[in-house]
């Protein structure tokens, strides 16, 4: 059990990892796939209930297109084969996808949607899939939903701020994996209070006793929430 309630995660240095062991850039990301089927295993086991994944950045439209095409092969059958998961809806769990995902392939965006709108209503555990997202491009959308509301000045709080964001959801931890300590746009304004961690290795070698060790030593940081 932890007092944990939101985890997000950089999921930074699939291709490294490929290139270490020789192999096409493509294999990093497949051992990354596999690293988040035992992340949420982790993850229910310490009873925190959202989970939110950097998966794809905007400027990840840049890759080389070998690459984005598979990334977003990789996709199709991964949401493909949470729709037909059995667990989805006994475990009541919840696919959303933030970010502007309508900018993939039709194919893409059509199974996401599809997966989001079935499983709307579930709150057991919450999984957010950053995809085709960026932090800036996040609030800039939620100024444009709020001039197209005609809102004055004063209608405009923190909390309506943020309820026009892609979540409003706070992570309690970030952690980035790769060997890289900056933010990379990711949640700049839900982030501000979390407790980051930056871990050398690369998102496939990450394992549960790293999960663990993080866990840890965030209990013993006294998070003042800027008092």
């Amino acid at each position: 059990m932890s007092d944990i309630k939101h985890l997000a995660v950089i999921m930074d240095g699939n291709r490294r990892f490929a290139k270490r062991l020789m192999l096409d850039p493509t294999k990093g990301h497949e051992y990354g796939s596999k690293k988040l089927e035992q992340l949420f295993e982790w993850c229910k086991e310490f009873n925190i209930k959202e989970l939110t994944l950097y998966a794809f950045s905007m400027q990840n439209f840049n890759r080389p297109k070998q690459e984005f095409d598979y990334l977003m092969n990789l996709f199709k059958e991964n949401f493909t084969k949470f729709g037909d998961d059995p667990r989805i809806e006994k475990e009541g769990i919840k696919i959303n996808v933030i970010g502007r995902y309508h900018l993939f392939p039709k194919e893409v965006s059509t199974i996401i949607d599809k997966i989001m709108e079935k499983t709307k209503k579930n709150s057991n555990f919450i999984i957010n899939f950053a995809m085709a997202y960026g932090g800036r491009e996040e609030i800039l959308d939620a100024v444009k939903k709020i001039v197209a509301d005609n809102k004055t000045p004063e209608d405009i709080t923190e909390e309506y701020f943020s309820s026009n964001l892609y979540i409003s959801s706070e992570p309690d931890i970030i952690i980035r994996t790769g060997g890289e300590k900056r933010t990379s746009n990711f949640l700049p304004w839900q982030s501000i209070y979390s407790e980051w961690f930056f871990l050398d290795k690369t998102w496939p070698e990450f394992e549960k006793e790293d999960f663990i060790n993080i866990i840890e030593e965030f209990k013993k940081r006294e998070r003042r929430f800027g008092r």
